[in-house]
């Protein structure tokens, strides 16, 4: 029995709109895609959320350590190590960096152990010009560590009766909360940026849990063609019109406007992704293959995207004639960014490179795996 793959091209869908986003993608493009594109990694990983953790946490937990909290650590602390030698061989300067005008630097020997430090007990202190993308792992470890403790929680003190309402429970409680934090303007201090991706996160993270106890109703829905394209335009349009009017993402920063206006695009972004998903699934083709395997395998370009910018970014500055420095510039060369295609050989790039070193790294295993066998 062929495994149902489209929650893996929904995932390969929305790691490859990371990249066009990261990539200066035109505005209006950009806009829409933060909409909803970072709240569909973390409705994805809900969506496999089971109950059985309830009364094994240490299995769940291990498994957020292993594909979460270490991928992290080891690669925050490559790119730590090899910081100030980018600079040396140009990657990085302090001439050029991000759109306002930010720069990085080269650490002292005391910024490398603040950032170790950080890094191992915070998940935090990570290179922002070359992992850009890691507060990800945080964000989706914290989120779904917190659904676990709540759920556990809540399931344990609430009347029986009142079980099957607690993964609803849980979204209404955690919205209450980030409206309060925003409003506000306060901070979780013991979590790096204060905690509202995270605790975000851990609400789209029970939206998936929710959505799995009904998918297969609504696959029935959406069987019917017209049905299926209807609800996915106006969930289109609905994500488009709130990214003209209503512009929200997941930045930490995030005001109590921002708040308000991002629950909605992104869970009917979802919707909309999904849908797309379900037909793509339907029919066999390289596509669809090329989807599949780039969504079972996120984690090299979450992580490798941004130096694979790199490459683009030489070709552009022979192209456009422009200072070799520029490669510094965070993520991408933001001059004539609004006015050519460069963000689509970036975007090649930035999925393309990372998904090479994956196959390669598979094709290694495979070998010494077939070599080990033939040994014995």
């Amino acid at each position: 029995m062929n495994r149902d793959t489209t929650i893996s091209i929904s995932k390969g869908i929305a790691i490859i709109l990371m990249v066009i986003a990261h990539a200066e993608a035109p505005g209006w493009l950009c806009k829409f895609i933060f909409e909803f594109h970072m709240p569909l990694f973390f409705i994805t990983a809900g969506y496999f959320f089971s109950l059985k953790y309830l009364n094994d946490e240490a299995t769940f937990v291990k498994k957020r350590i292993k594909g979460l909290y270490w991928p992290m650590v080891k690669w925050s602390v490559f790119f730590l190590i090899i910081h100030n030698w980018m600079f040396d061989i140009g990657i990085l300067n302090e001439r050029f960096g991000n759109e306002a005008g930010g720069v990085t630097h080269p650490y002292s020997w005391h910024q490398m152990q603040q950032n170790l430090w950080n890094i191992v007990t915070a998940m935090g202190g990570y290179d922002a010009f070359l992992c850009g993308a890691f507060w990800f792992f945080r964000g989706l470890f914290v989120a779904s560590i917190l659904y676990l403790i709540i759920y556990k929680v809540m399931d344990d003190t609430l009347p029986k009766k009142v079980g099957k309402a607690i993964p609803y429970l849980i979204c209404i409680l955690l919205l209450l909360l980030c409206g309060w934090k925003t409003y506000e303007g306060l901070k979780v201090i013991n979590l790096v940026q204060g905690g509202y991706r995270d605790m975000m996160g851990c609400f789209f993270f029970g939206c998936g849990f929710i959505f799995r106890q009904f998918v297969e109703n609504y696959r029935k829905w959406m069987a019917k063609y017209y049905l299926s394209i209807t609800m996915t335009l106006l969930c289109g349009v609905v994500v488009f019109l709130f990214s003209k009017y209503l512009t929200a993402n997941m930045n930490w920063r995030s005001t109590y406007t921002q708040f308000l206006s991002l629950p909605l695009p992104a869970l009917l972004g979802f919707l909309m992704t999904y849908n797309i998903s379900m037909w793509i699934n339907g029919h066999e083709s390289r596509f669809k293959r090329f989807l599949v395997y780039t969504g079972d395998h996120t984690l090299f370009i979450f992580i490798f995207h941004i130096v694979a910018y790199k490459v683009v970014s030489l070709i552009k500055i022979w192209y456009y004639g422009l200072d070799i420095h520029q490669i510094g510039c965070h993520m991408v060369i933001h001059e004539y960014s609004q006015q050519d295609w460069f963000w689509v050989l970036y975007t090649m790039a930035g999925v393309g490179i990372p998904l090479s070193f994956d196959l390669l790294k598979d094709w290694i295993k495979a070998r010494r795996a077939s070599s080990g066998s033939q040994t014995h």
